[in-house]
């Protein structure tokens, strides 16, 4: 399985949070899995850590890399495909962010780690 980790679930991973459900960190954790961080995760994060709503130890753009590289998580760029995706997604979420995550999942054939209902609104594979 290829999962595309939503940026909270990325953030819960590498804290420890217990909002993150054992499966989804099982999965996760799971060597036969390709877990990936989108570079649109990274600049949601530096855009929320700019306006004060994400506190984090390090500046985002040192730290999460830094995390995704400790904990081996891939890094998927973003591509043509997937931004042309857009165009035929319906607008069935607001946040721009997630709207590109979900592009990327469909472009890539990812699933999507999330707990946001909005995502899983999508016809796109979600855990």
């Amino acid at each position: 399985m290829k999962i595309l980790l939503d940026t909270h679930i990325f953030l819960w991973f590498i804290s420890g949070d217990k909002q993150l459900q054992t499966d989804v960190r099982d999965a996760i954790c799971n060597i036969d899995y390709q877990i990936y961080l989108s570079v649109v995760s990274i600049w949601e994060c530096i855009v929320k850590y700019q306006l004060g709503k994400l506190p984090l130890p390090e500046s985002p753009e040192i730290y999460i890399p830094k995390q995704r590289d400790r904990h081996q998580i891939a890094n998927l760029d973003l591509d043509e495909g997937s931004v042309t995706q857009l165009a035929s997604l319906p607008a069935l979420h607001k946040d721009p962010f997630d709207r590109m995550l979900i592009c990327q999942a469909l472009q890539h054939g990812l699933t999507i780690a999330t707990v946001d209902s909005a995502i899983r609104a999508y016809s796109v594979s979600t855990i």
